[in-house]
């Protein structure tokens, strides 16, 4: 099988979820035709993967950030560079706390965004989950 698509940070579900029975392989970002897909991002360190600000919103959604930022770079965008970003909260009294931290981040940017009360995320200790849509500079046609 040729690949035809950059994918960044592989990894395998059996790896990351050891509580779960999956096994699954998956990337967090996909870089095709110009576009840098990220898989949705939380309160996670990429490295270790271990979760950070249990119990804070503020504190996983910076974090989510960081590594929206960081997986962007990696593959050749930025944060400037994002159209569309699609954030899943679990709880909707959290939406201002996250939408302001998220908004440090774009400030200028102006991406289309969705934002989704859902009733929980893989981890039970997740409270924010951002998922963002790239460009690579150059690529946007604006």
């Amino acid at each position: 099988m040729t690949e035809t698509h950059l994918r960044l940070r592989k990894f395998n579900t059996k790896e990351t979820y050891p509580e779960q029975n999956l096994d699954n392989d998956l990337c967090q970002a996909v870089v095709a035709n110009g576009v840098v897909y990220l898989r949705g991002q939380i309160g996670q360190d990429l490295e270790t993967r271990e979760s950070v600000g249990i119990g804070d919103v503020v504190a996983q959604t910076e974090r989510a950030m960081q590594n929206i930022e960081m997986l962007l770079g990696e593959a050749g965008s930025s944060l400037a560079d994002i159209v569309k970003v699609t954030v899943y909260i679990i709880d909707p009294r959290y939406r201002e706390d996250v939408y302001r931290t998220m908004g440090k981040y774009l400030k200028g940017v102006y991406p289309v965004s969705t934002g989704i009360v859902v009733q929980a995320l893989a981890r039970p200790e997740w409270l924010v989950e951002i998922d963002a849509t790239a460009v690579i500079s150059g690529t946007s046609g604006a």
